[in-house]
């Protein structure tokens, strides 16, 4: 097998979309959420980070966002959904760097890097890190945002903390707006 850590982890991701989607009722878990605060603030944030729970997560912020102020309630949960994405950024950088290096070689990598570099010409590395900038601030799978920037070598991991908690902060100060005004 030539991606096995690629492989598992798209086998995991599977995994926790059928659990966490599988029908399960979330009531417990938001009322948990809700009665720890700021920390509820905090853990939706984590939460959100991640693609297969940002759905409850958003929706457990959109409740919260009634109760706190929505501003420091956004910069805590901003830090939550950091630590989320630093965790998959430094897991990336460190276990998967050889195989992303490998897939880049793969003839339908380069076929995709010369059509990007055809289509975007010298801003194609802008365009790749804007979409992974959607990506992180949207409710929409982070980790896929995540591992883009991740392996890019013009981002260091003080630049992505620095774009992936400004992008987190507004993504979740948008969607506590949204709950407040509900």
């Amino acid at each position: 097998m030539r991606y096995p850590k690629i492989l598992s982890l798209l086998c995991i991701i599977v995994i926790a979309v059928i659990v966490f989607y599988g029908g399960r009722n979330y009531a417990p878990f938001h009322n948990f959420l809700v009665s720890l605060g700021y920390l509820g603030t905090f853990l939706g944030g984590i939460f959100y980070a991640y693609g297969f729970t940002a759905t409850p997560a958003t929706a457990v912020l959109l409740v919260l966002a009634q109760e706190q102020n929505i501003l420091l309630a956004g910069l805590i949960g901003g830090f939550g959904a950091l630590l989320s994405d630093y965790i998959i950024f430094f897991f990336v950088r460190t276990s998967f760097i050889e195989e992303i290096r490998r897939l880049q070689k793969e003839k339908i990598m380069r076929l995709l890097a010369k059509e990007g570099n055809t289509l975007f010409g010298n801003y194609r590395k802008y365009a790749l890190l804007t979409f992974a900038g959607f990506l992180i601030a949207s409710p929409l799978p982070t980790e896929i945002g995540v591992t883009l920037m991740a392996s890019s070598k013009y981002i260091s991991t003080k630049k992505f903390m620095i774009i992936a908690y400004a992008l987190h902060t507004a993504g979740i100060f948008t969607i506590l707006l949204i709950g407040n005004t509900v």
